[in-house]
């Protein structure tokens, strides 16, 4: 049977043309997804002008297929076709069930609980502009963009606009942004990068050095400062010995900044009242005397619902012992020793396993020299809960006639024989109108010793998080915060001159290099 050499090869053209017409089509899909309309009519043109040059040489095709050769390219189609369906059944699936695995050192890519809860519930439009120049030679701005991306997937209230400034002039001096460069320029800062958060009615700049500082911290903070959410404030009492939040307890104050609280001082004799916004006062280690006015505004803040921590070493001010006795607990001169769980070699250090903690930490928790929080054998008011947090072993006492550098031994009869609690929660039950008790509600939580969370322990073992914990076991009822500080780390890669010749001359022709292998291997076996 004769062909037609002409016929054949018009439909051989309409063929090619065809698939020219598909492959521009999935080009324009993919690059140009705003003209997905576009896409698909130049789809449709290829599958039309490639049915047609099936119809007009359909003989010559169905002889192609059914021969030997057109039965095994038949059978490779049907199989890749499969493959390729899988691929894109799975895909779809992971449209809507997906994960990513973050495996950088400080999970700079994976946004803590807390962080996504704020974006969930977030209720005010935010708009975040990104002032990104050219110049990037810390990863700043890719990290930032990065991190926002992120950010967007929980929430539909987030906008993100990137902007250059040079490009942009007007839109930068809108946004202050030639003053704050200005600045850059003065303190010899190069990384100009900045994001600035910006709602209805107040606008909040987060700068390069807070991004590289403060990372995902910052950028929540921001949002949730210009959404107007209120943050609570942790006050210490200063100026009778207690510890200082600006040198040895300074990552106890970072730590309250990393949970979103404002942290500050509090005289009672300049002000000698408790402030509004006071969430919880922290009393760290007094060592001098409490004046008697000072002692009536706390006692008077503790009865209208106020919320004190206190963090009482061995032998406190006569005050601190009186404030204590009004919630049906002492506190004995004495340390704490610890046969079975301390930190070595002092057993005077009790050391107290993550079971015999309330707080449930994964870690255990240590205090150096501490003592005991006793109750009081008749309480002055019956409805007051009291629970031990933290306790001793059965083979602890407090030793009332401790001298240093000497063995401790257990007098029978002068010392208080373990298990000995170490924090003790005080709290009154929470009555609803039938009179039963729904719950409870905390108002004083004592620690028998300060040095736990100094800056010499507050990173050792669960330390820090016993910390926090009793902060937010007081401060429960009002929504808190808790966002772990990311610093985004710059790390270089130092190569020497041998590394950096192999890198490039590897880089040009390693893989030229291997495909001709493996083709030169493929065809010395089928020769």
């Amino acid at each position: 049977m004769q062909t037609n050499p002409r016929g054949y090869r018009f439909s051989g053209l309409i063929a090619m043309l065809g698939m020219v017409a598909l492959l521009i089509g999935f080009i324009v899909m993919l690059l140009l997804p705003g003209n997905r309309y576009a896409a698909w009519g130049i789809l449709a043109l290829g599958i039309l002008l490639l049915a047609t040059a099936f119809i007009i040489d359909f003989r010559q095709v169905s002889r192609a297929l059914t021969g030997r050769r057109g039965m095994f390219g038949a059978s490779t189609t049907v199989m890749a076709s499969i493959f390729i369906g899988i691929i894109l059944f799975a895909n779809a699936i992971s449209i809507g069930n997906y994960h990513r695995f973050d495996v950088t050192g400080v999970s700079q890519f994976t946004l803590t609980s807390k962080t996504k809860d704020i974006l969930i519930n977030l209720e005010t439009p935010v708009e975040a502009v990104c002032f990104f120049v050219p110049n990037d030679p810390n990863g700043t701005a890719s990290y930032a963009t990065s991190l926002l991306n992120e950010y967007e997937n929980y929430t539909d209230k987030l906008s993100v606009r990137t902007v250059d400034p040079d490009e942009h002039p007007d839109q930068a001096r809108q946004y202050g942004m030639d003053t704050l460069y200005a600045l850059y320029q003065a303190y010899g800062i190069t990384d100009y990068q900045t994001v600035v958060f910006e709602s209805e009615e107040y606008q909040r700049m987060v700068s390069s050095p807070e991004i590289m500082a403060e990372a995902e911290h910052a950028f929540t903070s921001a949002i949730l400062e210009i959404t107007g959410t209120v943050q609570k404030k942790v006050y210490f009492l200063t100026g009778h010995g207690e510890a200082d939040i600006s040198s040895n307890y300074s990552y106890a104050r970072e730590s309250l900044r990393d949970n979103l609280y404002q942290v500050g001082t509090l005289d009672l004799i300049v002000t000698p009242r408790m402030p509004d916004d006071c969430a919880a006062l922290v009393i760290a280690g007094a060592q001098e005397s409490l004046s008697s006015s000072e002692l009536d505004i706390i006692n008077q803040y503790l009865d209208e619902d106020g919320r004190v921590l206190i963090l009482a070493n061995p032998n406190p001010p006569q005050e601190i012992r009186q404030l204590l006795s009004l919630w049906g607990l002492r506190i004995e001169d004495g340390l704490v020793v610890d046969e079975s769980s301390y930190v070595a070699p002092n057993k005077q250090s009790p050391r107290v396993p993550r079971t015999k903690n309330a707080f449930g930490l994964p870690e255990d928790v240590y205090f150096p020299e501490a003592t005991a929080i006793l109750p009081e054998e008749t309480a002055a008011d019956s409805t007051i809960i009291l629970v031990p947090v933290a306790y001793t072993s059965s083979n602890s006492w407090l030793e009332k006639n401790y001298v240093p550098d000497t063995e401790s031994v257990f007098d029978e009869g002068i010392d208080v024989k373990g298990p000995l609690a170490l924090a003790v929660l005080a709290s009154t039950p929470i009555i609803d109108e039938s009179g039963e008790q729904i719950g409870e509600k905390i108002h004083l939580i004592v620690i028998g010793d300060s040095d736990f969370a100094s800056n010499q322990h507050f990173n050792n073992v669960s330390n820090g998080d016993f910390f926090i914990s009793a902060i937010n076991s007081l401060t429960m009822g009002k929504e808190l915060v808790s966002i772990e500080r990311k610093v985004l780390p710059f790390r270089r890669l130092v190569v020497g001159p041998e590394a950096e010749r192999f890198i490039n001359f590897s880089s040009i022709g390693l893989l030229p290099l291997l495909v001709l292998v493996i083709g030169g291997i493929v065809w010395w076996r089928r020769r």
